[in-house]
């Protein structure tokens, strides 16, 4: 396996490390690799910590058991406190969760930028002060819609269905680069067409001067009086076994290790926020799962991961998509155990699952607890529940409209279905919230942005409150949920916040050295 240069893994390092840089980033996702990639441009020495490992494009398969062993935190099965709980899952490797997504590149719903300008003051944040930001992602990542080829069966049936309903459907956008459409996305991409930080931002960072050091958990951000000086943390050896301490010094630390993890660390540094904001408002937009059995074969794994969004019910909060499951991942979900779940697989070539995403008003807590972790807790409101079960019967409706002769619904105890006589019979009963199984991969907020430290973590560019040299960079920044999938977002933000960065720099900030 070869590794590129720049980038250092755990099996390299054989003893403490004491490193020192202009601008140290925890975290190489969307956020983290972004920063890395846009400050080593400007000739800033970057440093770049990840704690998971470095996994390149010819090690992915479509084994799901590996790719949750290796790729994902505790095996992507993080779930929250509350009734009902949500799974959730994280990305953790080199490239953070753009590895593992689906590629959805959406821009930042206009209405959602002037909220946040006009609630928080935050500046440059309208339409006209992020399209250069999204431009450039957009040309770098290779963001378009999917080769008509490769568009599954499963896609075309969810939207033939939303087609005979009327519904306003959309073609997804994705970065991606001529994608085969192997329905490998959430175990990396074989081919290395989706265009995650793995095969773009990392490498050109790497290629800019910047280190990158894998397997390298950091344990708390170091201060000098109110500013930062640095990071202190560890190797991570195989099976998770503590290995050398690494510190690096820097007078700029970016933290990007996602809305669970950033809190967490800036929580286990002792840091405060004086808005009292810090961990809290927790978005994450809820998912639900519905299965739908057809009479012939879909083979939804022909095809790429998501070909479409119906957007009718947008303005209500609600956005529709068929997206195809790994036999691992459907089992694990299926209302069935034994023989019976035996013969739902039996029929997994005949199967589509879609489901909707749900921009929720509730919001949850990050607690860092000692010798534990980050612990998320988050109560589903009554109407964010009612929401998500008007998704689920929406979409099980578009699923009959395609032709589906069963339906399973997400819900504790419901029985399964064979038309839509019987879901409206089913669903004029109140669905109790306790029963509604729910997921996530869209965590958001809860380092939110505002110009004013009394109701915001951070300010309009990322950078913490009362904290010199302290800033954050992924989607703990938001001020709530945006509705549609968020990496676009995250990495318009760090391009805008780099700039300012870079910016401070040529005025004579001294928080970061050049290479």
């Amino acid at each position: 396996m070869s590794v590129p240069r720049g980038l250092t893994s755990q099996a390299d390092i054989a003893g403490d490390l004491t490193l020192e840089c202009g601008a140290v980033i925890i975290g190489s996702g969307a956020g983290g690799a972004t920063m890395a990639a846009e400050l080593a441009e400007a000739g800033v020495d970057v440093v770049v910590l990840e704690e998971g490992g470095y996994h390149p494009t010819e090690s992915f398969t479509a084994e799901t058991g590996r790719a949750l062993r290796t790729l994902y935190r505790d095996g992507g099965g993080g779930m929250t406190f509350g009734r009902p709980s949500v799974l959730y899952a994280e990305g953790r490797c080199v490239g953070g969760s753009t590895v593992v997504n689906g590629g959805m590149s959406w821009r930042t719903p206009s209405r959602v930028l002037d909220r946040w300008a006009e609630q928080e003051g935050i500046e440059a944040i309208r339409d006209s002060d992020l399209d250069p930001y999204f431009t450039r992602a957009e040309s770098r990542l290779s963001v378009g819609r999917q080769d008509s080829e490769t568009v599954g069966r499963d896609s075309a049936l969810f939207k033939a269905g939303a087609d005979a309903k009327g519904w306003n459907i959309v073609p997804n956008r994705r970065n991606q680069l001529h994608c085969a459409g192997t329905n490998s996305c959430n175990s990396g991409c074989p081919t290395g067409a989706k265009q995650s930080m793995l095969v773009t931002s990392v490498p050109r960072a790497l290629s800019l001067g910047a280190r990158l050091f894998a397997d390298c958990r950091v344990d708390r951000v170091d201060r000098s009086g109110p500013a930062v000086s640095g990071v202190t943390g560890h190797v991570v050896r195989p099976g998770g076994r503590t290995g050398p301490k690494i510190s690096v010094r820097a007078r700029t630390v970016i933290v990007a290790g996602g809305a669970i993890q950033t809190p967490a660390l800036l929580m286990r540094s002792g840091l405060r926020s004086a808005s009292g904001q810090l961990g809290r408002n927790l978005s994450l937009h809820p998912n639900a799962v519905v299965t739908a059995v057809f009479d012939t074969d879909v083979t939804g794994w022909h095809g790429v991961h998501q070909a479409f969004q119906v957007r009718e019910f947008a303005a209500d909060g609600i956005v529709l998509t068929a997206v195809n499951l790994t036999p691992t991942m459907l089992a694990g979900i299926l209302p069935a155990w034994g023989t019976e779940l035996g013969a739902l697989m039996a029929d997994y070539n005949r199967i589509v699952t879609a489901g909707p995403l749900i921009t929720d008003t509730g919001t949850g807590r990050i607690r860092n607890v000692p010798g534990l972790g980050p612990q998320v807790s988050y109560q589903l409101t009554d109407s964010d529940a009612a929401r998500a079960v008007r998704g689920v019967e929406l979409t099980a409706e578009a699923l009959f409209a395609a032709g589906a002769r069963r339906v399973l619904l997400p819900f504790d105890g419901a029985p399964e279905i064979s038309s839509p006589g019987e879901l409206r019979r089913l669903l004029a009963r109140p669905v109790p919230r306790r029963s509604i199984q729910l997921y996530s991969v869209h965590l958001m907020g809860t380092a939110r942005m505002s110009a004013d430290p009394r109701r915001g973590v951070t300010g309009s560019f990322g950078e913490f409150h009362g904290v010199p040299g302290l800033f954050v960079a992924d989607a703990s920044l938001f001020p709530g949920p945006i509705g549609i999938n968020p990496m676009e977002t995250v990495i318009a933000l760090a391009m805008r916040n780099a700039q300012r960065l870079i910016e401070l720099r040529g005025s004579g900030y001294t928080g970061m050295s050049s290479t």
